[in-house]
C-alpha cells in the first residue's frame, strides 16, 4: 500500500478498491457487447454507438453543470486525448471481431508498460534501469502471446497492440490534463470528439440497426458511462497507485465473459503472458513508489 493510501481510513481504501473492480467489470461488460456487435456491424458503427449513447446517458448528469464541465484550459490536449481513444476503441474492436475477448484484454494491457516507455521522451521523467527491466520482461510476456511466426495467431492481435500504444498515448494525456481540468471534463470531451468525429463517418458504412440492436447498443452507452464513472470515483477514494494495480481484474471478467458468451477460454501460452505482463507492470508500479519515496 503506498504512503498516501497509509494515511486514509482503511475503509475508504477499500471502497476505492471496489468501484474499480466494479468499473472493470462493467467496461469489460461493454468490451463483451461491443464483440457480438461487430459481428453484425461495421467497426464505425459500433463505436458510434457506445460514445454516442454514452454521452446521451451522461447529458442528464452534466445539464446544471455543463458549463462549468466544459471549460477546459487545455483544448489541444483533450482534442488529442479524445483521437487517441477513438483509434484505441477502433483497434480495440477491430480486435475483438477475430480473436477471443481474454486474449485482447491481456493484449490491451500492455498499455501500461507502453507508458512507462513512452513517459521518457514525452513527459520527461526519468526511468531507471529496474524500471527498463521490467519494460522489457513485460514486452517478453506479450511475445508470449503473440507467438511471432505462429500462425495460429491472427493478425488482429497486432492491431489490438497498437491499439494499447494510442491507449497509452491518451493516458499520458491524462496525465497532464489532470494537473488543469477536472477528471469529469476530460471524460465529456473524450467522448464528445468521439461521438463527433464517428457520426461524420457512420454514413457511409450504415447498417440499419433492429430494435433490438439499438437496445443492445444503449446497453454498451451506459456501461462505457458507468464504468468511466466508478473509475473515476475509485481514484477519488484511494490514490492512483493503490487502485490502479486493480485494473488487471479485468483479466478476470473478460475469461468469465468470453467463456459465457463465446465459449472461449485462454490458452496456455496466453495465461503464461498474462501473468508476465501483470508481474512487470506491478514490479514498475512498485520501483515507481520507491523513488517517489526518495525524492
Amino acid at each position: 500500500m503506498s504512503e498516501a493510501a497509509g494515511r486514509l481510513p482503511p475503509q475508504r481504501v477499500g471502497w476505492g478498491v471496489f468501484w474499480m473492480c466494479v468499473a472493470m467489470l462493467l467496461l469489460v461488460a461493454m468490451d463483451a457487447i461491443a464483440k457480438h456487435l461487430a459481428q453484425l456491424f461495421p467497426v464505425p458503427e459500433v463505436i458510434w454507438a457506445r460514445f454516442t449513447f454514452h454521452l446521451l446517458f451522461m447529458a442528464p448528469l452534466l445539464a446544471r453543470r455543463l458549463p462549468l464541465i466544459a471549460r477546459t484550459r487545455n483544448p489541444r490536449m483533450q482534442i488529442l486525448r479524445g483521437v487517441m481513444i477513438l483509434l484505441a476503441s477502433g483497434a480495440m474492436v477491430s480486435g475483438l471481431r477475430y480473436i477471443p475477448l481474454a486474449e485482447t484484454n491481456v493484449l490491451f494491457a500492455a498499455s501500461p508498460l507502453i507508458v512507462t516507455a513512452l513517459s521518457v521522451p514525452l513527459l520527461k521523467e526519468r526511468v531507471g534501469p529496474r524500471q527498463w527491466a521490467g519494460v522489457i520482461v513485460g514486452f517478453l510476456g506479450v511475445l508470449l502471446i503473440v507467438r511471432p511466426g505462429i500462425a495460429a495467431i491472427h493478425p488482429a492481435a497486432a492491431v489490438v497492440l497498437l491499439g494499447a500504444g494510442f491507449y497509452a498515448v491518451s493516458q499520458i494525456a491524462a496525465r497532464n490534463l489532470a494537473h488543469v481540468d477536472d477528471p469529469r471534463t476530460t471524460v465529456f470531451y473524450t467522448a464528445l470528439v468521439c461521438a463527433v468525429a464517428m457520426t461524420a463517418i457512420v454514413p457511409f458504412v450504415w447498417v440499419t440497426p433492429r430494435p433490438v440492436d439499438w437496445a443492445v447498443m444503449a446497453v454498451a452507452g451506459f456501461l462505457s458511462m458507468t464504468g468511466h464513472l466508478a473509475a473515476t470515483k475509485a481514484f477519488q477514494m484511494a490514490p492512483a497507485a493503490t487502485v490502479s494495480p486493480f485494473n488487471y481484474s479485468g483479466m478476470v471478467w473478460a475469461t468469465l465473459f468470453g467463456f459465457l458468451g463465446f465459449g472461449d477460454l485462454p490458452d496456455e501460452w496466453t495465461v503464461a503472458g498474462a501473468l508476465v505482463i501483470v508481474a512487470s507492470s506491478l514490479y514498475i508500479l512498485r520501483r515507481q513508489r520507491a523513488r517517489r519515496k526518495k525524492e
